[in-house]
């Protein structure tokens, strides 16, 4: 199988392309700085791509986009976090379009940001979207792949919540403080946390590929979704450091602006209904066992 893949050197692409390989599949990367053999040139920002060496592949992951959590939101931060994600997807999906081959399936990233700040809402694929800059982001992602859509491509759009991983993304950004003994609670501590282990944001991707049913927008997070307060705690008692100093959202928004309300201080209860009901089983469904293998505990 021949899978064409973007943000492949990033932290979840990285992880997908080593299990692909292991199942014999033949991979390339679309890259802005092409180094190897494999890689295929783009540059989103200008709207340029190497049309020409996409024809043919089985299948494409597309994972690029410009880091949401990279820093505090001013409007240019703002305007490239949604341009690489609207106007890449877009391009990707009219250059996949025009190709005499074009692939059987587009595996596009999105986020539960999609359903925006929803208290204590259990939602799912079936839910309404919520509004916020995330939630507009993430709609206009989404659509943005409707030229590959209309050719007959079957295009997914995996929902993910924050992938937890010690390489990157947020527990590597919480380990250093909680094992200060600096952890606690952020605002309420009543806020919901979807998550999902990186394993299962890999299995999830894999389990799409060779799903040919589903299409659409696919939850992937973990069934297990919890409070802030017990995320903290738990982590907190595997690191058997004390998690007493807590983040009030004031100081929150002080040091993040918009941002903060967007990734730390939102409501988000998400529920993967249809990765379940397709026949996906969670190698990490509950928080307590995916943060102990993650940290290396017995």
């Amino acid at each position: 199988m021949r899978i064409l893949i973007s943000g492949a050197r990033g932290l979840l692409g990285s992880a997908l392309g080593t299990r692909l390989r292991a199942q014999g599949a033949t991979l390339s990367a679309l890259t802005r700085r092409p180094c190897g053999e494999h890689d295929i040139g783009w540059d989103p920002e200008r709207g340029s791509i190497e049309a020409s060496d996409l024809d043919g592949f089985d299948a494409v992951v597309h994972l690029a986009g410009e880091n949401i959590a990279g820093g505090r939101w001013t409007a240019r931060r703002k305007q490239r976090i949604e341009h690489s994600r609207v106007a890449g997807t877009a391009l990707l999906a009219r250059t996949l379009a025009a190709q005499p081959t074009p692939p059987a399936i587009l595996v596009c990233a999105s986020a539960i940001g999609w359903y925006g700040d929803r208290d204590d809402v259990l939602l799912d694929e079936t839910s309404a979207p919520g509004d916020g800059f995330l939630a507009q982001v993430c709609r206009a992602w989404e659509q943005a792949a409707d030229a590959a859509r209309a050719r007959g491509i079957r295009v997914v759009h995996l929902r993910f919540g924050a992938i937890l991983a010690r390489e990157g993304g947020l527990l590597a950004r919480l380990l250093p403080p909680f094992r200060l003994g600096l952890g606690g609670v952020v605002g309420s501590g009543r806020q919901w946390l979807s998550w999902i282990a990186l394993a299962d944001a890999v299995g999830a991707i894999c389990h799409t590929l060779a799903t040919p049913g589903l299409a659409g927008a696919i939850n992937a997070v973990a069934p297990g979704a919890v409070q802030n307060r017990s995320f903290t705690r738990t982590l907190g008692r595997l690191l058997r450091r004390p998690t007493i100093i807590p983040l009030p959202a004031p100081l929150a928004r002080l040091a993040l602006g918009e941002l903060a309300d967007a990734l730390l201080l939102a409501s988000t209860r998400v529920r993967p209904a249809r990765l379940q009901a397709s026949g996906y089983a969670f190698a990490w469904p509950e928080l307590a066992p995916a943060l102990r293998h993650l940290l290396g505990h017995a």
